[in-house]
C-alpha cells in the first residue's frame, strides 16, 4: 500500500455520510443510504467517511458496519476516496479494519475509545495496536482534551499513520502540537469540527476539514474550502456567517443534536434521512423550527417538503 498516495488526498472535505434509519423499524434503510452517497458524489465530495460519528457508528451492531462499509464502496466504485470508521476494542476495531480492506476501502479512521476509564499510555497502546493490525492507511480520530497530546506525538512515527481529524478546539494547543510534530512525519492535519472551526484551524494547518453539512448544503461546504484555499477572507468570513447558526444548532446539548440536525435538514429538503437511533432524541418543536427557517435563509425553500 502506498500511504504517501493518500495523504494529498485528505486535504479536502471529508464527508461524513449518515445512517438512514426505518421510521418504524429502525433498520438501516440501504435505499436512502446509496441516496446519500450518490448526492455526495453529484456534488463533488471526494472523500467519504461511512461509520463516523455522524453515520450513528456506535448505535450500529458490527454486523451492520460491516455492512454500511461494504456498502458504501460498492457504490462509490472507485468515484471517491473512502475512509471507513472503526472503533471498540482492539480486537473489534481491527476486525472491521481488515474487513474494510477486503471490501475495497481506501483507509480507516480510527475512533476515539470510549473506554471510561482511558489513559493516555493506554490511548496511544489502543491506537498503535488498531494501527499495525490493519493493512490500511490510518487516520486517528482525536477528540479527548482530557488526554495529552503527547500521544500524537508518539504515533507521528508509524507509517501507517498518514492523518489526524483533530477534534478539540484549543488552537494554542493544536498549533504547538503541529509545532512539535517533525515535518518528516508528513502528518496531514483535518480539523474535525466542521465548517465553523476550519478556518481558525487552517491558519493553524489543517488543510482539510469533516463535515456533516456537505450532506443538507456542499455548496457552502465547497465555498468554505475554495475560501479558504485561495485565502479570500471575505469570502470565507461570509460563508463562515451563513453556515454558523446551522453549526451552533448540532452543537446544542452538549452535541447531542449533531446528527438530528442533519438528518431534519434532510428530511426537509426531500431526502430519506430517517430518523435517529436512541440515544439520540427527536429534535424539539423550538430546533425544528429554527432547521426549516434556516433551509429557507440559504435559498433552498423551494426544495421542501411541506411540514
Amino acid at each position: 500500500m502506498a500511504y504517501e498516495n493518500l495523504k494529498g488526498k485528505l486535504e479536502t472535505i471529508s464527508g461524513i455520510c449518515i445512517t438512514p434509519f426505518n421510521k418504524d423499524t429502525k433498520e438501516i434503510d440501504w435505499a436512502g443510504v446509496e441516496e446519500n452517497i450518490e448526492f455526495l458524489l453529484e456534488n463533488g465530495v471526494e472523500v467519504i467517511v461511512p461509520c463516523g460519528n455522524t453515520s450513528e457508528f456506535y448505535s450500529l451492531t458490527i454486523e451492520e458496519a460491516k455492512q454500511e462499509i461494504n456498502k458504501v464502496v460498492e457504490i462509490v466504485n472507485g468515484r471517491a476516496t473512502v475512509i471507513a470508521g472503526v472503533g471498540y476494542s482492539v480486537e473489534t476495531a481491527i476486525d472491521l479494519g481488515t474487513y474494510a480492506r477486503e471490501a475495497g476501502a481506501d483507509g480507516i479512521m480510527v475512533h476515539m475509545p470510549i473506554h471510561p476509564y482511558i489513559t493516555e499510555r493506554g490511548a496511544s497502546a489502543y491506537f498503535k495496536a488498531v494501527i499495525e493490525g490493519v493493512d490500511l492507511p490510518a487516520i486517528v480520530y482525536f477528540k479527548d482534551p482530557n488526554l495529552s497530546d503527547h500521544v500524537l506525538l508518539e504515533l507521528a512515527p508509524l507509517h501507517k499513520l498518514v492523518g489526524v481529524k483533530y477534534a478539540i478546539n484549543d488552537l494554542p494547543r493544536f498549533a504547538k502540537l503541529l509545532h512539535d510534530v517533525p515535518k518528516e512525519h508528513h502528518i496531514v492535519w483535518i480539523c474535525g469540527t466542521a465548517e465553523k472551526w476550519a478556518p481558525f484551524f487552517y491558519m493553524a494547518g489543517a488543510k482539510g476539514f469533516t463535515s456533516g453539512l456537505v450532506n443538507v448544503h456542499p455548496q457552502k461546504s465547497f465555498e468554505m474550502l475554495t475560501a479558504l484555499q485561495n485565502m479570500d477572507d471575505a469570502a470565507v468570513w461570509k460563508v463562515w456567517n451563513e453556515i454558523l447558526l446551522f453549526e451552533d444548532l448540532r452543537a446544542k446539548y452538549n452535541s447531542g443534536n449533531n446528527v438530528v440536525v442533519v438528518k431534519e435538514a434532510m428530511n426537509l429538503l426531500g431526502f430519506s434521512a430517517g430518523v435517529t437511533r436512541e440515544p439520540v432524541a427527536p429534535l424539539n418543536k423550538e430546533d425544528k423550527q429554527a432547521v426549516a427557517g434556516l433551509i429557507e435563509a440559504w435559498g433552498l425553500r423551494s426544495q421542501l417538503k411541506s411540514v
